[in-house]
């Protein structure tokens, strides 16, 4: 027996679950932010500003007058800073050249300054201590241990933030305004400052506020290279953890590391809601290469050294064994090591690793996926579209906090009561999933965005129910999209260290905390094992995020 229903009740009893389907696609992704992120933010601020019971500044101010403190807030500052004008600087030559002009290996020098983005911050720090080290390439320079050499990983690896968002912006902007101004009289410099630039800013801002906050909570390469003399705001963290067991003093810095970074957002969501002359995008035809574009290659060519250099270092280095080429150093990564002994072999880590990474992508998709489907649904009352913005808004946050703040939380909140989830083996690969998880959600949330609601209704008023309009409707578009998250999420995951390291269990390391663990220990045959597993890590993220590249899906100019 068919029932009809007339198209005016079909359409109320349509509004009236839209809310119920809200609810229902943002319930789970919500209560794990809930329990897993803000839970643990809550308790660092408790235990760092309510430490007595009721609110006790003195605490905060007592923390923030010690010297050792106040020098790792301005090493952070003015490092993190100088490091994001740099890539600025070197990114922006780089995009046009790479997005711009055409030339011989073109791609292939494009994916290449790509891969430092998604490398792990220790193998960051590796490299370049091979190459401006005691036996390193640049050891006459002196760089070893001093700020320099932190700024100088820090553009390495940030550089390729600017060249994505920036050249993805630069790619499909409409050259007709400029076209103009240059008939009308202007010269290229002016047609730059007047034109290009202003149209390029809302993506330039993202970029460089997006590099900054990645500078600022660089963890591993300030650990690597920094030594004992320099701290950030993170080693500081770790180190009144871990070596001073000082666990209020370090809530009350992630306390305050968490406040600069969500103002540092703010201010910059503010900077780049501007009207974006890039709006109505096209094709470019790319020119060829004349000798007006010579200083840009120059400029690219600089990045290209820098990128290069600690990469071969790193791998020549992980091939010397006694003053000779050897595979001696990836033999040994079947073993524990040497006085004293890891707790597994190297090779036991890196499965782990890869383990925790399927794990940590797995989580980081699907909550992703029901987090892009809540916002992007189209809202039929105010109220619903203001509730679907605090929800794209609400899962961003944890962009704007480190690592190592959300691993101290989990690891200061998750130890007793009903929270007892300390020593649970799925806790890494979740904190993991918490990392990526703003990755993913601004790669889908775009797609979805552009998917025309009217196919989804025309699919409804075929008969399609929910499941089956998705399928038709949403998932042909969101395929290429969705693999490329996972590869985000995956090489994220693989190379994470600084929420790792607080709460990795003794007897199942991750390869990123074994390679830390091989550099602190005397002795040339662990530093010969940490290069060779550095290089592994480096080569198995590389490959995946070359596998993303292929897809041509933009990301993190996105955030």
């Amino acid at each position: 027996m068919t029932v009809l229903v007339s198209p005016r009740v079909r359409s109320y009893l349509a509004s009236s679950a839209r809310p119920a389907v809200l609810v229902a696609l943002a319930a789970l992704p919500v209560a794990v932010l809930a329990v897993f992120f803000v839970l643990p933010v809550t308790g660092m601020v408790q235990r760092g500003l309510f430490a007595s019971g009721s609110f006790d500044p003195a605490v905060a101010i007592r923390v923030l007058q010690r010297s050792e403190v106040q020098r790792a807030l301005w090493f952070t500052l003015w490092s993190s800073g100088l490091a994001t004008v740099l890539s600025v600087a070197l990114g922006l030559p780089a995009a046009f050249a790479l997005h711009r002009l055409s030339f011989p290996l073109q791609r292939v020098i494009r994916a290449g300054l790509l891969v430092p983005f998604v490398l792990p911050t220790v193998v960051v720090g590796v490299a370049f201590r091979e190459l401006i080290g005691e036996a390193g390439l640049l050891a006459g320079l002196g760089l070893d241990g001093t700020p320099t050499a932190i700024i100088l990983g820090l553009v390495f690896f940030n550089a390729s933030v600017v060249i994505r968002a920036v050249g993805a912006a630069w790619e499909s902007l409409d050259p007709r305004p400029g076209e103009a101004a240059a008939a009308l009289g202007a010269g290229p410099a002016r047609v730059f400052w007047t034109i290009t630039l202003p149209a390029l800013r809302p993506a330039i801002v993202s970029a460089a506020s997006v590099v900054f906050l990645f500078c600022a909570t660089a963890f591993g390469i300030v650990l690597t290279l920094g030594g004992v003399r320099y701290n950030s705001i993170e080693t500081e963290i770790y180190k009144l953890t871990f070596t001073l067991f000082d666990l209020p003093g370090a809530a009350v810095l992630s306390v305050l590391q968490l406040l600069v970074v969500i103002g540092l957002l703010v201010v910059a969501g503010r900077l780049r809601s501007v009207p974006d002359p890039a709006q109505s995008r096209v094709v470019v035809r790319r020119r060829r290469v004349s000798l007006r574009d010579l200083p840009v290659l120059l400029s690219t060519s600089v990045l290209v050294l820098l990128v290069a250099g600690p990469l071969l270092a790193l791998l020549l280095g992980s091939l010397r064994v006694d003053d000779r080429w050897s595979l001696g150093n990836y033999a040994a990564l079947q073993t524990p090591g040497f006085d004293p002994p890891l707790p597994v072999p190297v090779t036991t880590a890196l499965m782990t690793s890869l383990a925790v990474a399927v794990q940590a992508s797995v989580i980081a998709l699907v909550l992703g996926l029901l987090v892009a489907f809540a916002v992007t649904r189209r809202s039929q009352t105010r109220a619903e579209r203001r509730v679907r913005g605090v929800l794209d808004g609400l899962f961003m946050v944890p962009l704007g906090v480190s690592a190592v703040t959300l691993g101290l939380g989990l690891y200061l909140t998750l130890g007793s009561g009903a929270l007892d989830f300390r020593d649970e083996p799925w806790l890494v690969p979740l904190a993991q999933a918490l990392v990526a998880l703003p990755l993913v959600v601004r790669t889908l949330v775009p797609v979805l965005a552009s998917v025309d609601d009217r196919l989804r209704q025309a699919a409804a008023g075929l008969g399609a129910g929910p499941l089956r309009a998705v399928m038709t409707v949403d998932v042909p578009a969101v395929w290429k999209p969705l693999l490329a998250s996972a590869g985000f999420a995956f090489a994220a995951s693989l190379g994470e260290f600084g929420a790792t390291s607080f709460l990795v269990r003794e007897e199942r390391p991750t390869l990123p905390v074994v390679i830390l663990r091989l550099l602190s220990r005397p002795g040339s045959d662990n530093y010969g094992m940490a290069l060779a597993a550095a290089c592994v890590l480096a080569a198995t993220t590389a490959a995946v995020m070359l596998l993303v590249e292929r897809l041509r899906v933009p990301s993190i100019g996105a955030l």
